[in-house]
């Protein structure tokens, strides 16, 4: 199997500058992230690689994106969609009673999310969700996303990816060495 075409019509409409990394197949960014390094003998950091997961929080959903040696903080990433909802429509968040945030259910993203579950491209055009990208990944030169298959990875220019997706920033992971048990 290969890329689809979509993500590279995608990428290509937007003046993105990317390369496509062809892997064995895995199902964790982390593991990704290792065997791209291993296999491939690619150059690329574990905090490059980013690790996509899809939330709701209430009725709607969003993504967040962080580094894949990363845990998504879920309080953190709830106040950061608490704040931007405020922030954008105040009369939408006041009526919605944001409670609690939590993981999208795989039934719901295979109905709904572009690609494989697990191999979200955090891409706002083709997922047509909100994304919010963790300060840490935020800062890396390149960034590689997943492509909604297992077995392919897409470097990026961070700093594009961010301006062309419109992505919100926010420190919203922590490191999975610095995590207290």
């Amino acid at each position: 199997m290969s890329i689809s075409k979509k993500i590279i019509n995608y990428l290509d409409e937007r003046g993105y500058k990317y390369e496509i990394l062809k892997h064995r197949p895995t199902y964790t960014a982390l593991d990704a992230s290792q065997t791209v390094k291993k296999r491939i003998n690619a150059k690329i950091k574990t905090e490059e690689v980013a690790k996509t997961l899809v939330l709701k929080a209430g009725k709607k959903y969003f993504c967040a994106v962080l580094p894949a040696n990363a845990i998504l903080d879920m309080k953190k990433a709830f106040s950061a969609y608490k704040k931007w909802l405020l922030s954008k429509e105040k009369e939408r968040a006041k009526k919605e009673k944001l409670e609690k945030i939590e993981l999208a259910k795989e039934s719901w993203m295979k109905k709904n999310i572009f690609g494989k579950v697990g191999a979200t491209p955090p891409l706002g055009g083709i997922i047509g969700l909100k994304i919010f990208i963790d300060t840490k990944i935020a800062k890396q030169k390149n960034i590689y996303i997943g492509s909604g298959e297992y077995d392919y990875l897409i470097k990026l220019p961070t700093k594009k990816y961010i301006s062309t997706e419109k992505l919100i920033k926010a420190s919203i992971g922590i490191n999975k060495k610095n995590k207290i048990r």
